[in-house]
């Protein structure tokens, strides 16, 4: 996909590999819209020269926020990153419930309602993509995790549905499955990780040549490791 002269949406992308993409994607000659919650940080953004829009995605007010600051632009690329995480969840404590609602409706339900808003939109230009960001641990999934890697297991499935049946549009399904990534979410979490701006680089790269599943850094690896063993993947993920 050619980038320049295209309008991008990124959400989440006023922090952490969401503002990486973004800054790449201006810097390859797109004019980008960022979404996220901080205004100190939109500011930061809007300064640099983005478009932004305030806005919760884990709530519809959000999802609505997003919906209306696009209407009636010609939005050709929607970058779906906004994401929480829910780590060292512990699934029999009924305590934890409502911070798995909100992981589940922001890294899950609000992908899928702004693709079902937006598309439209999207197939009414001559060239389009929609890339949904979910993670390494869609594939192996890691115990202190998993409401977090429920939530990106359910929104690689949805992404590889939508691509089935879009399949013949001009709206093309990429799918950027990141390892860990050095960010606020993952700053608490000890191991090697990998950097954001590097992260994005390769994503973006993706992009712009055509892929339709971006396997960033380690998960080139981690895919081919579990087509064999699962468990080995598992152990892997958990590792790095």
């Amino acid at each position: 996909m050619n980038v320049r002269g295209k309008l991008a949406l990124v959400t989440g992308g006023s922090d952490g590999i969401g503002r990486e993409i973004a800054l790449q994607l201006q810097a390859a000659g797109a004019e980008v819209i960022v979404t996220g919650r901080s205004a100190e940080k939109l500011r930061a953004m809007a300064a640099l020269g983005f478009g932004t829009i305030a806005g919760d995605l884990s709530g519809p007010a959000g999802i609505d926020a997003v919906v209306a600051g696009v209407a009636g632009k010609p939005l050709a690329l929607l970058v779906n990153n906004a994401g929480v995480g829910a780590m060292d969840y512990v699934v029999d404590d009924p305590a934890n419930l409502a911070t798995a609602d909100n992981c589940m409706r922001t890294n899950l339900d609000a992908p899928i309602a702004l693709c079902a808003h937006l598309l439209p939109g999207l197939k009414a230009q001559p060239e389009a993509a929609i890339v949904n960001v979910t993670s390494g641990l869609a594939l192996a999934p890691c115990g202190s995790g998993a409401v977090y890697c429920a939530s990106k297991a359910g929104l690689r499935a949805y992404t590889q549905a939508m691509r089935y049946v879009l399949k013949d549009s001009n709206v093309r399904i990429i799918e950027a499955l990141p390892p860990v990534v050095e960010t606020n979410m993952t700053k608490s979490r000890a191991g090697k990780k990998m950097n954001a701006h590097d992260c994005a680089a390769e994503i973006v790269r993706g992009i712009r040549n055509g892929k339709t599943e971006i396997n960033v850094g380690m998960v080139k690896i981690l895919q081919f490791v579990h087509s064999i063993s699962p468990a080995l993947a598992r152990r892997i993920m958990i590792k790095f």
